[in-house]
């Protein structure tokens, strides 16, 4: 069956990143890590379980492609399985939260068809953040009353229960609409779905400005997914950009506070390692894929030693 079987073969095992003393949490791989080195998925899933990651989070655009090129979503789910891990989200963009009645219609219906293919490969959850949204200060359109924004994410909770795949509302802190946690809060809370839950981040929190104790305010059992990663000190929120994230250790974020708040409200989901440094994106993948485990890891035993 190709690189994965054949390694499987010669007897080599992936370490386990949940196993006794690497902390309350799990492990999980964002593949924008290595977006730049423009490896294939299977290859990418292959890098995850080499790494010792317990689950992979991919793009709904790199599955498409899969898709497109001939590839079988079914022999996608094996080939994960194979690997040892498990697709606890994945990475979205339908307009779910829009004014625009029938712009909301079509990505509610492309929600419906990306959660089908994700259903297939064995995907828990997809974020759902507001994109179509979230450059409304640009584009003149007037900001999202966030209770409407509430009803939109409950109906998009509904087209993922059909589907038994759970939207996160994503906090993006570059974003007019659902730039803060506290928005995302309001959000998940006043939807009233007992699947409403939220996907948080750490660049973003910083990027939209939002306090990290106020995640002492959540619920842990209500994120199943965490993004991290690291920024500099400079340049400012304003100015940072997704390109300046840096792996977990390396950078000022307050990462011992955010990682005992998390042990301390109940979390005991995954953190994912979510970066788009174009330097890494010069390295080797797997190389990239082991450092980000390491220092994450490394970062959460540093906070609750």
């Amino acid at each position: 069956m190709g690189m994965l079987s054949e390694t499987a073969a010669a007897g080599e095992r992936r370490p386990q990143s949940g196993a006794a003393g690497a902390g309350p949490f799990r492990y999980c791989f964002n593949t924008s890590t290595i977006q730049g080195q423009k490896v294939p998925l299977v290859k990418e899933i292959e890098i995850a379980g080499q790494a010792g990651y317990d689950a992979i989070e991919p793009w709904m655009g790199e599955i498409d492609r899969y898709v497109e090129e001939g590839g079988s979503l079914a022999d996608l789910n094996k080939r994960i399985k194979d690997a040892g891990l498990t697709v606890e989200s994945a990475i979205g963009f339908f307009e779910w939260i829009v004014d625009d009645d029938a712009r909301r219609t079509k990505g509610l219906e492309q929600a419906r068809r990306d959660m089908d293919r994700l259903a297939q490969i064995g995907a828990r959850r997809v974020a759902a953040p507001p994109i179509g949204a979230h450059e409304a200060a640009k584009t003149g359109e007037k900001e999202i009353d966030l209770l409407a924004a509430a009803e939109r994410y409950r109906a998009l909770l509904d087209v993922g229960k059909q589907a038994g795949v759970v939207p996160q509302v994503e906090v993006w802190g570059f974003s007019r609409t659902l730039s803060r946690l506290g928005q995302a809060a309001l959000v998940a809370v006043e939807s009233g779905h007992a699947d409403a839950c939220i996907l948080a981040d750490v660049y973003h929190l910083h990027k939209g400005g939002s306090p990290a104790s106020g995640l002492r305010l959540l619920e842990g059992a209500r994120m199943h997914v965490f993004h991290v990663n690291d920024y500099p000190a400079a340049p400012p929120p304003a100015a940072i950009s997704d390109a300046d994230r840096v792996y977990p250790g390396d950078g000022v974020a307050p990462l011992a506070d955010i990682f005992r708040t998390l042990r301390d409200i109940g979390f005991r989901g995954h953190l994912s390692l979510e970066l788009f440094n174009r330097d890494y994106w010069k390295q080797d993948a797997l190389a990239v894929a082991r450092t980000g485990l390491e220092k994450t890891k490394t970062a959460v035993k540093n906070a609750l030693a």
